[in-house]
């Protein structure tokens, strides 16, 4: 499983950051996945190894501006790009009106199939790799997050088992693949005495802007992976002369650590937080580390991360 981060910064982007947008990859797939599209992601696309071409869903957190302000764009050049595989996009309600609107003001006509899904709070949906709960957040409009749960492979064979009785990989193997008994030998083989333990797939959540991780509650327990906004450390949160609803480092380190996250990935930064000024992202990451003990990354515009089968999460690049 293998994530590209294609813009980080909260609210603006900035020389460094582009806003909100995520790629979500699957193990051998010809497809893959985007969480949000602020402005300029088809920008930051072309700059990446991913192809507009084999996107298949867009999934939108919320309805400010730097989370989907990138989507007209992209679908106009999909079009131009003669990208013409159907598009799904899921999000709050408010999305397709927008769409409708925008298309129409334009006179856009895409040339491909454009299935646009209104979601709400609790409910799921289900793919080809993974199955999908949209999840209710805390901000000052409505928020959520995907809390996405890779399908378990159940149909791994035990191949030395197999072999030890003299039964060489053939047609055979794909009849206890599909649960059907098979006789070699004049025995009868079933094929729940040859297949291996499942393989559990992977969980992680993708969240939108979000001033209480707690509200995530029971999902984040032993999860191998959480990605979520950290726009603030305490200390500047505290000093806002107007209070905003994101996430301090402080609050996220303390809740990631009592719910036993494995692996957590910090976005959404706030742009004071940059290699030219007195504070930097090291101030964000140690923050979170006073209380986190689990892996820790704060993502930059085009970091690539794979989340492995065993948990373990390592930057590709």
């Amino acid at each position: 499983m293998q994530l590209t981060f294609l813009g980080t910064s909260a609210g603006k982007p900035t020389k460094e950051r582009n806003v909100s947008a995520l790629a979500l990859q699957f193990d051998q797939d010809n497809k893959w996945y985007l969480f949000d599209c602020g402005e300029a992601t088809q920008h930051q696309i072309i700059r990446s190894r991913l192809s507009i071409g084999k996107l298949d869903t867009i999934f939108i957190t919320h309805l400010h501006g730097d989370h989907y302000y990138g989507l007209p764009g992209l679908l106009s050049s999909k079009k131009l790009d003669k990208a013409f595989r159907s598009l799904n996009i899921y999000g709050p309600k408010g999305i397709k009106k927008f769409l409708e609107c925008v298309l129409d003001i334009s006179e856009e006509h895409l040339g491909y199939i454009l299935k646009v899904t209104e979601f709400e709070a609790e409910e799921t949906f289900v793919f080809d790799k993974f199955s999908l709960k949209v999840l209710p957040l805390v901000h000052s409009i409505e928020s959520f997050a995907f809390y996405i749960k890779e399908n378990d492979i159940c149909n791994k064979l035990n191949e030395k088992k197999l072999r030890a009785i003299g039964l060489e990989p053939s047609s055979l193997y794909a009849e206890l693949k599909r649960g059907r008994s098979i006789t070699f030998k004049g025995e009868k083989l079933e094929p729940k005495v040859f297949m291996l333990d499942p393989v559990v797939g992977r969980s992680l959540i993708i969240a939108g802007d979000n001033s209480r991780p707690d509200v995530l509650g029971r999902y984040m327990e032993d999860l191998d992976l959480l990605v979520h906004e950290c726009t603030y450390t305490q200390e500047t949160y505290d000093n806002l002369p107007v209070k905003v609803l994101h996430t301090t480092a402080k609050d996220l380190g303390i809740e990631v650590q009592a719910k036993r996250v494995k692996n957590l990935i910090a976005n959404h930064i706030n742009p004071r937080y940059n290699k030219n000024s007195t504070i930097g992202v090291e101030m964000i990451y140690n923050e979170i580390k006073r209380s986190y003990e689990g892996k820790l990354f704060i993502a930059n515009d085009f970091d690539v991360y794979r989340l492995g089968r065993d948990s373990v999460i390592e930057k590709l690049y």
